[in-house]
């Protein structure tokens, strides 16, 4: 499974994204199994939603429900470890939804992610030292 996060999914639907061309590129990866969170699947929802409309929001759901994409709950024992990272990188600042994909690269076993958040997913480490691969790559240019 990949994780996925919310600026991948938004760029994914949204033609004027720069992210859209490598995001559509992507695709294929959707045989391995994407996963997500709840965080980062109710940030990618008000994003579209906000900017495109609600059917964008509405088809993302429908995916989630049909199972195309997974979703990850947090565990609770979990829950009390998000202050400390959000601390450790309030830098950036590490949002909750990031803090999400944290906790479910290390359920993983693995920092593979769809992400347009390089600068966060750059520099956030899973189990404090492990770097993430974004498998996106860099942003065609117009």
């Amino acid at each position: 499974m990949i994780a996925v996060d919310a600026g991948f999914l938004f760029a994914l639907v949204d033609k004027r994204d720069a992210w859209h061309q490598r995001a559509v590129a992507a695709l294929p990866t959707v045989a391995e199994g994407w996963i997500t969170t709840w965080l980062s699947l109710t940030e990618a929802t008000h994003l579209m939603t906000r900017r495109l409309g609600t059917r964008f929001a509405q088809g993302l759901m429908d995916e989630v429900a049909d199972g195309g994409i997974a979703l990850w709950d947090i565990p609770e024992a979990h829950v009390s470890r998000i202050p400390a990272m959000m601390q450790r990188y309030a830098n950036l600042p590490m949002d909750l939804a990031d803090a999400s994909l944290v906790l479910l690269a290390e359920h993983l076993g693995h920092g593979r992610i769809l992400t347009t958040d390089e600068r966060d997913f750059g520099t956030c480490r899973w189990k404090s030292h492990k770097p993430f691969h974004n498998m996106l790559g860099r942003p065609s240019t117009p």
